[in-house]
């Protein structure tokens, strides 16, 4: 392949991907606007239709800032290549030469914070205009930079090691490196699996044992009849940065525990809260979370060995603007890849979708046998009037989009399950 051809192929991919994701915007907005007149009927007897307009009118206002993302990604990500960005970066970092390493994280790091920078007007205004707008956001400014300088030392705390040990694999180990590199990968993943729930997320949250016993023991009870043995029940202070409701599993093996959002309890009742929590089982139950590891890692291993075949081609440098590699190639051509993948990778998001799809109606299945499936359709239903979610996404944008499947084919669903035997 020539450069001017992998240049092409690039244009192309990109124009195609934002093109398409600025479509099917399009259409999600005009499906959500022309369905705003009138609540859904399966839902008319428990959402009000000023409600069901709250949430049509959130979806079109987060739906406009998407788009604006959207072209604001693709002018960055042609700033960095074609229009010479990372050329420029290669050179600015090159009173490091002596380190091709260090000048690899230090280039990482430039693309990193540019890319911050470019999004954070959106990201501001996601958080402290439409969230607080719709009645969502709960966090001050204070609490906001308070996060992101966490967050920013925590990156560099464990990104930049890890990126350095990359880069030494990728030039250490021979043709073989890519296969180094996904064996660590592998185990940073399963480790941070561990030590995320008690070491990371509590830097962020306060999280302590559930204070309700009859809860307590109505959980207990479930996990029991269900097999599943966790390392405790803890409630999350999610209401400090948005009113938002959630419950998840975290953690691996031993290590493995239940969190629920503080707003989710105070809005669910016993009974939905553990049917809430039976869908969550239901992924364990049937492997979910394994499965999905699995696949990553496959797609992982895959990808790192194209990487190896591409590292090699002087085009792949050239054809995205980089003629001449003063630093690291082998951080260049890690940073090119990670930033040219996703274009190339979009039009097959309905697959990963629809996996993730497959696995909600699994994992609900599972809840209607253990608990009631009228109780996890009623816990739904407030979850989605309370989070203001769109009863009504365009079939098509939420192939695309949506991990979860739309509310009224995730409700039918569980309504024809009543009365099945567990």
């Amino acid at each position: 392949m020539t450069a001017s051809l992998f240049t092409a192929l690039f244009l192309v991919a990109l124009a195609s991907a934002t093109l398409l994701r600025l479509w099917l915007g399009a259409r999600q907005t005009a499906h959500v606007a022309a369905h705003r007149v009138q609540v859904p009927a399966d839902f008319a007897s428990r959402i009000s239709l000023e409600e069901h307009q709250r949430a049509a009118d959130y979806t079109l206002a987060k739906g406009r800032l998407v788009r604006v993302d959207i072209l604001l990604d693709a002018t960055f990500l042609l700033l960095l290549t074609l229009g010479g960005g990372l050329a420029w970066l290669d050179q600015a970092t090159g009173w490091l030469a002596g380190d091709a390493h260090l000048r690899g994280l230090l280039l990482f790091g430039a693309a990193s914070v540019l890319g911050f920078l470019v999004g954070l007007p959106t990201t501001l205004y996601r958080t402290f205009g439409i969230e607080a707008r719709f009645g969502f956001n709960t966090t001050t400014p204070r609490l906001w930079l308070a996060d992101l300088v966490k967050s920013t030392l925590l990156s560099v705390a464990i990104a930049a090691p890890l990126l350095y040990a990359v880069l030494w694999l990728m030039e250490a180990m021979g043709a073989l490196w890519w296969l180094y590199v996904w064996f660590l990968w592998l185990g940073v993943n399963l480790l941070a699996m561990v030590i995320y729930p008690t070491v990371i997320a509590p830097l962020f949250n306060t999280f302590t044992p559930l204070p309700d016993p009859a809860l307590q023991q109505r959980i207990e009870g479930l996990l029991q009849r269900c097999g599943f043995a966790a390392s405790g029940v803890f409630v999350m202070d999610g209401s400090r940065r948005s009113a938002h409701g959630n419950a998840y599993f975290t953690g691996f093996g031993r290590a493995k525990r239940i969190v629920f959002f503080d707003t989710l309890l105070q809005r669910l009742s016993p009974e939905q809260i553990e049917a809430v929590l039976a869908h969550e089982l239901g992924h364990y139950r049937h492997g979910h979370i394994a499965q999905r590891l699995g696949l990553a890692a496959l797609l992982t291993l895959v990808l790192l060995w194209v990487l190896g075949a591409l590292m090699q081609e002087p085009w792949f440098y050239a054809g995205v603007g980089v003629p001449e590699v003063d630093g690291s190639r082998t951080a260049m051509a890690l940073l090119i890849f990670s930033l040219v993948l996703p274009v190339f990778l979009f039009p097959l998001a309905p697959l990963t979708s629809a996996l993730s799809r497959r696995h909600e109606y699994q994992a609900d299945a599972y809840a209607a046998r253990q608990t009631s499936a009228a109780t996890l359709v009623e816990a739904l239903v407030r979850l989605y009037r309370d989070n203001a979610a769109t009863l009504t996404p365009d079939p098509l944008h939420s192939l695309f989009h949506d991990s979860h499947p739309p509310a009224r084919l995730r409700v039918a669903h569980l309504r024809s399950l009543e009365g099945q035997p567990a």
